[in-house]
C-alpha cells in the first residue's frame, strides 16, 4: 500500500484543486456541446475557462501535495513506487 492511500479525502485543503478539476470537465463538456451546436461564442468563453481551470487545479492539487511531503521530510517521489 501506498504511504499517502484515501489522502484526499483526510486532508480537506487539497479540496479546491480538486473542485478546479472538476469545474474543468465540465467546462471542457459545456465547450464541445456548444461547440457541436454552433455556439461559437459559448464555445469561445467556455474553452479558455475550462483551460485555466485545469491549470489552476492542477496547481493546487501539486502546491498541496508539496506541502504535506514538506511536513513529513520526503519528496514528491517516492523512492518505493507502488
Amino acid at each position: 500500500m501506498r504511504s499517502h492511500a484515501g489522502e484526499a479525502l483526510t486532508d480537506s485543503k487539497g479540496w479546491p484543486g480538486y473542485f478546479f478539476l472538476g469545474l474543468g470537465l465540465l467546462l471542457l463538456g459545456l465547450t464541445l456541446v456548444a461547440a457541436g451546436y454552433g455556439f461559437e461564442g459559448w464555445a469561445w468563453i467556455a474553452g479558455p475557462a475550462c483551460i485555466v481551470s485545469f491549470v489552476v487545479g492542477a496547481v493546487l492539487v501539486m502546491l498541496e501535495r508539496k506541502r504535506v511531503r514538506n511536513v513529513e521530510g520526503t519528496s514528491l517521489r517516492e523512492p518505493r513506487g507502488h
